[in-house]
């Protein structure tokens, strides 16, 4: 009965996904149908051979939020080996109507009979019509072009737009920038960078005459001026000028979150607390949602189970451009690797490595939109009504990325294929979206 039912939805599924789904006959000996590549409602003629396993609850065998694997069983690998068809199994859970797929190894030898499934990558959706058309490509020769058969999706541009404050503040000033960065550490109130001195001039978004700053300038020369006038200069120098104040008043502002890593010019996620990880609240495109921003990844090996490998730190390296009289952020996701949360680590290059090779587009549009969200909390506290009463400093104000409309969605595919959960040792997490 099971098994029926099985054969039923999948045959249903595959319709939902605009395939065409032919059961066989009682005769069959190991293929439950034949699933056939539409576009656009027209059939293709490239066929893919379909075999269900239906089961009506449990787990499978070590399933997780992540995965699970599944053993094919030899006689059923033997029979599927020398087909000429692309060979596809099809797990069917009624309890919780899934889906999941997988393509069975061809050639010879019974090392593949394991399969392992991610419980995102490998559900059977409107996702994945891609990835099956790809199977019916001749893995000899020049093959054939399948055209992306999965419809069009909403694609979200790494950038955002900067609101700019009517004024900035320009004095002169005796010293160098150097000099100024000396007078302010060595002062009794808090040094802040949020300046820039070149060629005697002095450029903030703030008042000089109002902080320690007095201390680096003409007092008597300080005056407001239209921000745009400096922003859109055309002189490349007044470009940078303006470029580098943007990144120093940046810093200024994420301060309380964030710390700079001078080298690779990042700013991550600063630890709370010695070896303690730290989430961050936010709300993302639909519901209201967290992440871990500094995880506190430990051994997997059984005789060192607990020790402390590293500590993972979510970071990006800003860049400022000027684009048709606009200037953005350009935010390039990226991680930041401690022995504790505060000692930097000595070889972080293969973590960095490890861990991107496991980002996908969904990861990476998530840490999108929580760098927008963290960024975004000044100007968030500055229109609440109960924030009012408080002096707000000037600072800088971001409008949501922008997105653009794709005829065809991107196949995960072409983040590069993530090596298999064993042999992660970053602590690979999703971010919800």
């Amino acid at each position: 009965m099971i098994g029926e039912i099985g054969e039923l939805a999948v045959s249903q599924r595959f319709l939902h996904i605009s395939f065409q789904f032919d059961t066989r006959s009682r005769l069959e000996a190991g293929i439950d149908g034949i699933a056939e590549v539409m576009l656009e409602g027209r059939p293709l003629a490239q066929m893919i051979a379909v075999q269900v396993k239906a089961t009506q609850s449990g787990t499978y065998t070590g399933e997780d939020d992540n995965g699970f694997s599944y053993l094919l069983r030899p006689k059923d690998l033997e029979y599927w080996r020398p087909s000429n068809l692309p060979v596809i199994i099809v797990l069917y859970r009624q309890s919780d109507e899934s889906f999941y797929w997988k393509e069975v190894p061809r050639g010879p030898g019974d090392s593949d009979r394991r399969l392992q499934f991610d419980k995102q990558r490998d559900v059977l959706d409107r996702n994945a019509v891609d990835r099956l058309a790809a199977l019916t490509v001749p893995k000899a020769g020049f093959g054939y072009y399948v055209p992306p058969l999965g419809g069009g999706e909403h694609a979200l541009v790494n950038i955002l737009p900067i609101i700019l404050s009517n004024e900035i503040y320009v004095a002169s000033s005796p010293h160098t920038g150097k000099k100024a960065t000396s007078i302010l550490l060595e002062g009794d109130e808090p040094a802040r960078f949020d300046w820039v001195i070149n060629g005697g001039s002095f450029w903030s978004f703030h008042d000089p005459r109002n902080s320690v700053c007095r201390d680096i300038v003409d007092v008597d020369q300080v005056e407001a001026v239209e921000t745009s006038y400096l922003a859109f200069h055309e002189d490349l120098d007044e470009q940078n000028k303006f470029s580098f104040l943007l990144r120093q008043t940046l810093r200024h502002q994420t301060a309380k979150d964030l710390n700079w890593e001078k080298e690779r010019k990042l700013l991550y996620f600063r630890a709370l607390e010695k070896n303690i990880p730290r989430r961050f609240h936010y709300e993302a495109s639909q519901k209201r949602t967290h992440a871990e921003v500094v995880n506190v990844i430990t051994s997997k090996k059984e005789e060192d189970k607990g020790r402390i490998d590293f500590v993972r730190h979510h970071a990006f390296a800003p860049r400022f451009e000027l684009l048709d009289d606009q200037w953005f952020l350009v935010i390039t996701p990226t991680y930041y690797f401690t022995i504790d949360g505060f000692t930097p680590h000595s070889y972080p290059q293969a973590l960095l490595a490890g861990k991107k090779r496991m980002d996908n587009s969904a990861s990476l549009r998530g840490q999108v939109i929580l760098w927008h969200r963290l960024l975004s909390q000044k100007q968030k506290a500055a229109d609440d009504l109960f924030e009012r009463h408080t002096v707000q400093e000037p600072c800088l104000q971001f409008e949501t990325p922008p997105q653009v409309e794709l005829e065809t969605s991107v196949p995960e595919d072409v983040w590069g294929e993530p090596k298999k959960k064993a042999e992660d040792t970053s602590g690979q997490e999703r971010l919800a979206v």
